[in-house]
C-alpha cells in the first residue's frame, strides 16, 4: 500500500530528494526538485516507480568551510528561491529588482478585487516595469489568466522583450505584418485570442471593425494600455481629423474593454490631461464609470480618485523612503539615479549666400503659389497653404530634404475638399503633440501640384542639390564642429532630424569626418521597429569592440520614429535636435529617451541647432520654447503645448514670412492684423493649462499608499530575499573563490568586471546561456552594474539576473556535494575563533517550506513555498539561550581572529550536530510564529479586500532543513606555552 504524502514533505525518488507539491494525488505524486525551479517540476507514479519518505541530511563534520561559508550559502540559497512564502508571489522569479516607489502601484493594486489604475508616472520612472510587476503578480496569484497589451507598434517588439527577459511572460505580437501568420495556425471557428493567452497587439491595427469584434468578445481578464491618453479626446476637440478619427475608434474599443466589471485594466501615459480637463474625465472614465463625474475639489472625491491614480515627478521618488516622507529614519532609504538635469544650449548657425539665394527664391514662389491659389477658392487655398509649409521646412532641414520635397507631389494636392486637404497635409507638414503614431511621418512630404513637378521647382530642386556638403551647408558644418566637441568629452550623442533624406544625408556626409574610430548609423522609418532596434545593439557593439578606447565613439542619426517609447539611454548620454520641432513636446519626446532611469551620466547634454537668419527657426524658438522652458522650470515637469497653440505661433510666423520675406523685421511679427489677439489667447491657455497641471499635481498626490506602508514591506522583501549590498558581496567573494579574474575599481559606483574563463567548466557553461557564448568563450570583461539598468552583455548586481542566478546555483550545489570537483567556496558547518562574541555561539541556517491555501476571486489556490533564515544561540545546545533575529544575523560579518585547532574544531561542530535533535521544538516553533507573520504580511497587503483573505492559510511544513551549522568561539585567555600542536587556521576553519 503507497503512502499519502502531504503538500511540502519531502521525498526521495530516483536518486534525488523533491518536494511534493499540492497538485499530487495518491496515485501521482507531482514533484520539484529540493533547491529547484518550478522549470524541473515532474509527475511520479509511486505504483511504477520508488518514492520513500527522506529527510534532509545533516551537515559532516570532515567537511569545515571558512569564516565566510555561512554568509556564502545563505545568499545563495536565498537568490534560488523562486517561491517565496510572502505575500508578493512574483518577486522572487523576475529578473529586475523594482525601486521601493515602483512598489506602489503594486500595492495599491492588490487592495482591489478588480484592478483598474491608472499609472502616470513621469517620463523615465518606469510605467512599464511597474505595470509588469502587476501583471505578474495577477498571474501568479491566479487572479488573471491572460495578458494583453495594447500599443503602438512601433513599441511592440519592446514590450515583447520587457515582458520576457524581466517578467517570464512570453507574450505573441498581434500585428498587421504577423496576424496572417497567426491566423493560419488557428484551428476551425478558434480565436487568435483563445490560442495564445498572452499578446501584445498593435492599437491601430485592433481597432478596426473587423480584428476590435474579435478582440472585445474573446479579450483576456488583464489589459494593460499604454500611451492611453492617444485613446480619448477633449469633449470640444475638432471632430473629423485624422487624429481624432482614430482617437474616436480607439476610445469605442476601450470603452467596451473596461465595461466588463471583472476585467483587469492598466492605463499608462506620462500626459493624463494635455491640458484639457475633458480628456482627463474621459480617461477615469475608462478606469471606473463613477470617476468621470466624481467631485475632485472634495476631499472624499479625491481619496476615491487616488485609489486608482498615481502620479509622479522625479522630484517624489529621487529619494524614497527617508525622514522626510515621514519614517523615523534613513534606514530603507532608496535613492534612484536619475541625471540630475538637462545641459542645454542654443545653437545658431547662418546661411551660405548660395543657400540664402535660394530659400528667398522657394519664398517668393511660395508667397505666388499662396496668392495664386488664394483666387482659385478654398480647397486649393489649403493644399497650396501645407504644400507650401512642407516646402519651408523641408528647405531648412537639408539640401536633400529640399530636393525631394520639390520633386514630390504635395499629399493634400488629391484632396477634394478643403477639410480633406488639412486632413492630409497637417500630419506630415506639422508636429502635433498628440499625434496618435509617429509612423510614416519622417517621409520628406511633397511640395508639387501634380506628379510631374513644374519647371520652377525642377529648378530649385536641381540648385538644392548642388548645395550638399560642408562648403555650401552651413547647417551640416556647424553640426560636425559641435559633434566633435560632445566626442571630445566623451558623450555617445543621437542627431535628431525631421525627414528621411535629412538622416541618410547627415549619416553620410559624417562618415570619416569624426575621427576613425567613430561609428555612425541612421536609424529612420525606413527600417522595421525591430531592424531599428538591430541597428542601434549592432553600432553599440562595434563600438564595445574597441574596449576602452577613448577615441571610440558611437553617433545615431534617427527620425522622430525614435522619439517616443524605445530607451536608448544605456548607449547614449547627448542630444542633438539638427531639425527643430515645431513643437516643444516633441523635443521633450526625443530627449526623454536617454535623459531617464539607467543614464549613467549625470548630465544628459542636449542642443538645439537653428537657424538664426532662415526667417522661421528663431521665431519659433523664442515664443514656443522660451515659453516651455520657462513652465518646465517653473514646475519641474513639462506641460504639452497644446496644438492650437503651436500651430497658431507656426501660421503666424509662416504667414509673416510670405508677406515679409526672409529679411524683414521680425519685430512686426505680433503686431500684424489679427495675430495680436491671437498670441495673447495662447498665452492665456498656455499659461491656464500649466496652472491646471500644478494645481493637479498637488491636488492628485498620491497619498492612497503612505510610505510607511511601503517601507515596511520592503523590510519584509529584503528580510526574506536579501538586497543589492549582499548581493554584490556574495558575487565578489564567489567570483574569487572560483578562479575568476576580477577586478574591483573600489570607487563609489560599486560596479565592477570579471573574466570567467578561469572557473569550472559548469559555471562557465551556465553564464554562457545567460551573456552569450561568445563572451564567456574569449574570456572578455563582463560588468557587473550596481543599477539594475543594464545593457546586453552586463550582469545587474541584484538576486533577480539570470547571471547572478547561474552563480548562486553553482555555489549552492557544490556546497551540497562534498564530491564536487574544483574549488567551493560556500560549506555547511564551519568553526571560527573571534572576539565578535563573548560566549559560545552557534548559528544555524534554516530552511522552512510553508503550505499556502490563497483564495482568489478564481477560486483557491494550493502552493509550496520556501524561506531561508538565521537562528543562533549562545551556550551548548542542551541549555540553547537564544538570541534576536538581528543578532543572528550579525554573526555573518564576524571575522576570524586567531586559529582554531583542527581536532577542537571538529569536537566543537560534532558537539552540534549530534544536538540536532533536541533543537527540533525550537525550529518548529519558529517556524509556527514565521507562518503567523506571514499570514498577517499576506492579510495586510490585501486589507482593503476581505473577501480575498477569506479562507487565507499558511502552515509549516515540519521538520525544517538544517542546512548549516556553524560555531562562533570566543578567543581563549592568555596561558603558559604549550608544546605545538596541529591547528586550523581562522580562514580555513
Amino acid at each position: 500500500m503507497s503512502l499519502t504524502y502531504t503538500a511540502g514533505s519531502l521525498v526521495a525518488a530516483r536518486g534525488r530528494e523533491w518536494v511534493v507539491l499540492p497538485e499530487s494525488a495518491p496515485d501521482m505524486l507531482v514533484l520539484r526538485p529540493l533547491g529547484g525551479s518550478e522549470d524541473d517540476v515532474a509527475a511520479v507514479f509511486p505504483s511504477f516507480e520508488e518514492v520513500r519518505p527522506a529527510e534532509f541530511a545533516a551537515p559532516s563534520p570532515d567537511d569545515l568551510g571558512d569564516q565566510r561559508a555561512a554568509g556564502l550559502l545563505r545568499t545563495a540559497l536565498r537568490i534560488g528561491f523562486r517561491s517565496g512564502a510572502g505575500p508578493f508571489r512574483s518577486l522572487a522569479s523576475i529578473a529586475v529588482e523594482p525601486r521601493a516607489y515602483q512598489l506602489v502601484p503594486l500595492l495599491m493594486a492588490l487592495r482591489q478585487r478588480t484592478v483598474r489604475l491608472l499609472i502616470s508616472d513621469d517620463v523615465g520612472i518606469g510605467k512599464t516595469v511597474e505595470a509588469g510587476l502587476i501583471a505578474r503578480e495577477l498571474l501568479a496569484q491566479g487572479e488573471a489568466s491572460g495578458l494583453a497589451v495594447l500599443c503602438s507598434p512601433a513599441l511592440a517588439e519592446q514590450w515583447q522583450g520587457e515582458l520576457r527577459e524581466k517578467f517570464g511572460i512570453d507574450a505573441e505580437l498581434v500585428l498587421a505584418s504577423t496576424v496572417s501568420r497567426l491566423e493560419r495556425g488557428l484551428e476551425l471557428g478558434q480565436s487568435l485570442f483563445d490560442r495564445h493567452p498572452f499578446t501584445i497587439i498593435s492599437t491601430d491595427f485592433i481597432k478596426s471593425t473587423r480584428h476590435r469584434e474579435d478582440f472585445v468578445r474573446h479579450c483576456p481578464d488583464l489589459v494593460i494600455v499604454d500611451e492611453a491618453h492617444t485613446c480619448v479626446a477633449a469633449d470640444d476637440a475638432a471632430q473629423g481629423g485624422a487624429s481624432s478619427a482614430a482617437g474616436q475608434l480607439r476610445y469605442e474599443l476601450l470603452r467596451r474593454v473596461s465595461a466588463d466589471a471583472d476585467r483587469h485594466l492598466l492605463l499608462l501615459t506620462a500626459t493624463p490631461h494635455s491640458g484639457k480637463e475633458s480628456a482627463f474625465r474621459n480617461l477615469l472614465g475608462l478606469v471606473r464609470p463613477e470617476l468621470a463625474t466624481l467631485d475632485l475639489e472634495t476631499a472624499a472625491g479625491r481619496a476615491k480618485l487616488a485609489e486608482h491614480f498615481v502620479a509622479r515627478k522625479r522630484a517624489d521618488v529621487r529619494s524614497y523612503l527617508t525622514r522626510e516622507d515621514g519614517l523615523a529614519d534613513d534606514s530603507l532609504a532608496e535613492r534612484t539615479a536619475f541625471p540630475s538635469d538637462r545641459w542645454t544650449k542654443d545653437e545658431p548657425y547662418r546661411l551660405t549666400p548660395a543657400y540664402r539665394a535660394l530659400l528667398d527664391d522657394a519664398i517668393a514662389y511660395a508667397r505666388d503659389r499662396v496668392e495664386r491659389a488664394g483666387e482659385q477658392g478654398r480647397r486649393e487655398a489649403r493644399i497650396a497653404w501645407w504644400s507650401v509649409i512642407a516646402l519651408l521646412r523641408s528647405m531648412v532641414s537639408s539640401p536633400a530634404a529640399a530636393a525631394q520635397t520639390l520633386k514630390t507631389r504635395s499629399e493634400s494636392a488629391a484632396a477634394r475638399t478643403a477639410h480633406e486637404a488639412d486632413v492630409l497635409g497637417a500630419p506630415v507638414a506639422a508636429d502635433s503633440a498628440e499625434m496618435d503614431r509617429l509612423e510614416g511621418m519622417d517621409v520628406a512630404p511633397g511640395a508639387a501640384e501634380s506628379e510631374d513637378a513644374g519647371a520652377r521647382l525642377l529648378e530649385l530642386a536641381e540648385r538644392a542639390g548642388q548645395l550638399t556638403g560642408p562648403v555650401e551647408d552651413a547647417k551640416l558644418k556647424a553640426l560636425t564642429r559641435h559633434l566633435k566637441g560632445l566626442l571630445a568629452e566623451g558623450y555617445h550623442p543621437i542627431v535628431f532630424c525631421r525627414y528621411i533624406p535629412t538622416a541618410e544625408y547627415l549619416a553620410e556626409q559624417l562618415e570619416g569626418k569624426l575621427g576613425k574610430k567613430t561609428r555612425i548609423a541612421a536609424v529612420t522609418g525606413t527600417l522595421s521597429p525591430q531592424q531599428r532596434i538591430e541597428r542601434i545593439e549592432q553600432l553599440a557593439a562595434e563600438a564595445a569592440e574597441s574596449g576602452d578606447d577613448p577615441a571610440a565613439r558611437r553617433v545615431l542619426i534617427a527620425t522622430d520614429c525614435l522619439s517616443e517609447g524605445v530607451n536608448l539611454q544605456h548607449h547614449f548620454d547627448a542630444v542633438v535636435h539638427y531639425d527643430l520641432a515645431w513643437n516643444p513636446t516633441r523635443h521633450d519626446q526625443r530627449e526623454g529617451r536617454v535623459d531617464r532611469y539607467g543614464q549613467r551620466r549625470d548630465q544628459v547634454r542636449v542642443i538645439t541647432m537653428y537657424g538664426e537668419d532662415n526667417g522661421i527657426d528663431g521665431k519659433v524658438l523664442e515664443v514656443l520654447f522660451a515659453k516651455h522652458r520657462q513652465i518646465k522650470k517653473d514646475l519641474g515637469i513639462s506641460v504639452s503645448v497644446p496644438d492650437e497653440t503651436a500651430s497658431g505661433v507656426t501660421d503666424a510666423v509662416v504667414e509673416w514670412l510670405l508677406l515679409h520675406g526672409r529679411q524683414g523685421s521680425q519685430e512686426s511679427l505680433f503686431e500684424m492684423d489679427g495675430h495680436q489677439e491671437s498670441f495673447e489667447r495662447v498665452e492665456r491657455e498656455w499659461n491656464s493649462a500649466a496652472e491646471r497641471e500644478k494645481t493637479s499635481r498637488s491636488k492628485y498626490a498620491q497619498r492612497a499608499i503612505h510610505p510607511e506602508e511601503v517601507a515596511r514591506e520592503v523590510a519584509a522583501v529584503r528580510a526574506a530575499l536579501g538586497g543589492a549590498g549582499e548581493v554584490r558581496e556574495f558575487a565578489l567573494e564567489a567570483l574569487r573563490d572560483l578562479d575568476a579574474l576580477v577586478r574591483d575599481p573600489r570607487d563609489d559606483d560599486g560596479d565592477f568586471t570579471a573574466q570567467v574563463g578561469g572557473t569550472p567548466a559548469g559555471l562557465r557553461d551556465a553564464l554562457a546561456a545567460t551573456l552569450g557564448g561568445r563572451l564567456v568563450e574569449e574570456d572578455r570583461e563582463i560588468p557587473f552594474r550596481s543599477s539594475p539598468a543594464i545593457a546586453r552583455g552586463e550582469v545587474a548586481l541584484v538576486r533577480t539576473d539570470p547571471a547572478i542566478g547561474a552563480i548562486a546555483s553553482y555555489v549552492l550545489d557544490s556546497a551540497l556535494d562534498t564530491n564536487a570537483p574544483g574549488p567551493r567556496p560556500a560549506r555547511r558547518c564551519g568553526v571560527v575563533t573571534t572576539d565578535a562574541v563573548t560566549t559560545r555561539t552557534t548559528l544555524l541556517l534554516v530552511r522552512y517550506r510553508f503550505h499556502l491555501t490563497l483564495p482568489s476571486r478564481n477560486g483557491e489556490r494550493q502552493l509550496v513555498a520556501e524561506d531561508a533564515r538565521l537562528l543562533a544561540y549562545e551556550g551548548l545546545p542542551q541549555r540553547a539561550r537564544w538570541l534576536e533575529d538581528d543578532a543572528a544575523t550579525a554573526l555573518l560579518d564576524a571575522r576570524a581572529t586567531a586559529n582554531t585547532h583542527e581536532q577542537r574544531a571538529r569536537n566543537q561542530i560534532t558537539r552540534d550536530l549530534d544536538a540536532l535533535p533536541e533543537l527540533a521544538g525550537h525550529l518548529a516553533e519558529y517556524g509556527r510564529r514565521l507562518a503567523a507573520e506571514l499570514d498577517a504580511s499576506h492579510r495586510r497587503v490585501r486589507k482593503a479586500n476581505e473577501e480575498i483573505v477569506r479562507g487565507l492559510k499558511v502552515v509549516p511544513q515540519e521538520p525544517a532543513d538544517v542546512l548549516g551549522v556553524y560555531v562562533y568561539l570566543p578567543p581563549a585567555a592568555p596561558a603558559a606555552s604549550a608544546p605545538a600542536a596541529s591547528t586550523a587556521s581562522g580562514a580555513e576553519a
